[in-house]
């Protein structure tokens, strides 16, 4: 029993020993069906990163695996949850109307970023409480894509201290996008 035991912890050791040298790339195993991330002791160049795929209207995934949440706004819900549950409630909108507006959102951003190269801007915080990254983000010829959904009427204002750096300028943008009747406010 100790022998096994001891055999299996050399294994992990091993595992982890080998993540770490190869830590650039953020790959602890790779396969023809996929490869498992391992972000402990990689670092990433997130001034230039590429966008894998829009989740939702609100949150990326890189090329590295991890998720990026948009700091300081928020997008319909496109999937059940208890956020879309709530939302219904608050709005007093039908959960398929929301969804269909999160499509809308989804589309929006996906167009926007994936497959491009992007740089992160961080604020106060940098994860939230379910470890995605918060963050600005930036396409390489300036556009600010957490701005320009709110501008173009893709997304609501949501806010939580201390990441506020922009919330004077999504402010204005979301005002704008409203009596404008731009993108969801149609």
């Amino acid at each position: 029993m100790k022998k096994k035991s001891l055999s299996a912890i050399f294994i992990l050791l091993g595992f982890c020993l080998y993540g770490i040298l190869h830590a650039e790339q953020g790959v602890f195993y790779s396969s023809e069906k996929g490869k498992f991330i391992m972000p402990f002791g990689s670092s990433y160049d997130y001034s230039d990163i590429k966008v894998k795929r829009a989740v939702d209207g609100d949150t990326l995934e890189l090329e590295n695996g991890e998720r990026v949440r948009l700091i300081g706004i928020d997008t319909p819900e496109m999937h059940a949850s208890d956020k879309l549950q709530r939302d219904s409630r608050r709005t007093h909108q039908d959960i398929s109307v929301i969804q269909k507006l999160g499509a809308q959102a989804c589309e929006f951003t996906k167009n926007l970023v994936e497959g491009k190269r992007v740089s992160l801007e961080f604020d106060a915080e940098r994860n939230d409480k379910y470890g995605r990254l918060l963050a600005y983000v930036y396409l390489k010829d300036g556009t600010f894509v957490n701005a320009e959904i709110v501008k173009q009427g893709y997304a609501s204002l949501m806010t939580y201290p201390p990441n506020v750096r922009y919330v004077d300028l999504f402010g204005g943008l979301y005002q704008e996008a409203r009596e404008n009747k731009r993108g969801l406010w149609k």
